[in-house]
């Protein structure tokens, strides 16, 4: 009775705190990274350490920019590496629903899916590599705000695409903190304008929202192709309207400063490059079937460490890269260097 217990105790054991997967090679697979389009910075350095990782763990990568920052741009390449046989696609998505035919057809061909940065619903995943919580994240741009226009007044949004997932959680997020807490009770939202991720859109919206809010204080752009346009006009101008958000350093290095004759105060990111190596990790260890994508799975990343799959707030799962990294005038010259 005594070895039955202990051998059911141990059963249950594994099933309630699962071992972490030890990591394995890519030798042999064929992992493909889809960006949101050619030109993206962010999504470069993204694919930049995703090829990295897959290439020195003795697998293939694929790299694919589509021509535009449009869904079907996208369902073009996954079609193409579907015809390739492929083993794994970690895309940035452009679309949260309208990927989902062509991602489910490539899972049914035993096809491993994941996410990176920009995700899709939870029936086109396996699971999502996120860069940051999106609670903390709205936080961190949402404080932003506040403290750049003094704690009132008029500010607005300049996002990417209107159906990009990420973008779309993170102007939630920040909305509700803004309307569930006193503090921001000063500050009026008055307009989410859209880019698109293309830098003359995002320039174009910037000078709108200047002629049209002549008592904006502050433009909150949380996409890197956005905040490096409108950091450009604003600073080009010298326009009193400051600007924060998320961005790379080295193409935010020269706007960032605490005086009229920088646009950008400070602002946020992670490290894409890290972003990327995460995204092929995952690949690697989904397509050698290490872990299925469910919440409770561990694995380990490499250098980068050990990760747990969690439930994400759409219903699927994901795993979290880290928290968002404020730049400001005392760091920016040391990370521009960087990425």
């Amino acid at each position: 009775m005594n070895k039955k217990l202990v051998s059911a105790l141990l059963c249950a054991a594994m099933v309630v705190a699962p071992a972490t997967t030890a990591f394995a090679s890519a030798e042999g697979k064929v992992c493909a990274i889809v960006t949101k389009s050619a030109g993206n910075p962010f999504n470069e350095k993204e694919a930049e350490g995703f090829q990295e990782v897959i290439e020195a763990e003795g697998g293939e990568a694929i790299v694919k920019h589509p021509e535009s920052a449009t869904a079907d741009a996208q369902v073009s390449v996954i079609q193409s590496l579907i015809s390739q046989g492929v083993d794994s696609i970690c895309i940035a998505a452009n679309d949260v629903n309208a990927l989902q035919a062509s991602l489910e057809d490539a899972m049914a061909e035993g096809i491993k899916v994941c996410t990176v940065d920009s995700t899709v619903n939870p029936d086109s995943r396996m699971t999502h590599v996120n860069q940051a919580g999106v609670q903390e994240i709205g936080q961190a741009l949402m404080d932003a705000v506040l403290d750049i226009t003094g704690g009132e007044g008029q500010w607005a949004i300049l996002s990417a695409t209107s159906q990009a997932a990420n973008q779309n959680a993170w102007i939630e997020a920040m909305q509700s903190i803004m309307e569930s807490d006193e503090k921001y009770a000063g500050l009026e939202l008055v307009e989410v304008a859209y880019g698109d991720d293309e830098p003359q859109k995002s320039t174009d919206q910037t000078q709108a929202l200047l002629q049209k809010y002549p008592d904006l204080k502050v433009v909150c752009a949380p996409t890197t192709v956005g905040i490096a346009a409108a950091a450009k006009v604003l600073q080009d101008q010298g326009s009193s309207v400051k600007l924060t958000g998320l961005g790379l350093p080295s193409e935010m290095a020269e706007y960032i400063g605490d005086d009229d004759a920088h646009s950008c105060p400070y602002m946020f990111l992670w490290n894409p490059i890290d972003l990327g190596r995460l995204g092929a990790y995952a690949s690697i260890a989904l397509a050698n079937e290490e872990i299925t994508g469910a919440a409770g799975e561990k694995f380990t990343a490499g250098d980068l460490g050990e990760y747990e799959i969690v439930e994400a707030s759409d219903g699927g799962t994901e795993m979290i890269l880290g928290a968002p990294f404020k730049f400001d005038p005392s760091n920016i010259d040391e990370w521009k260097e960087v990425y």
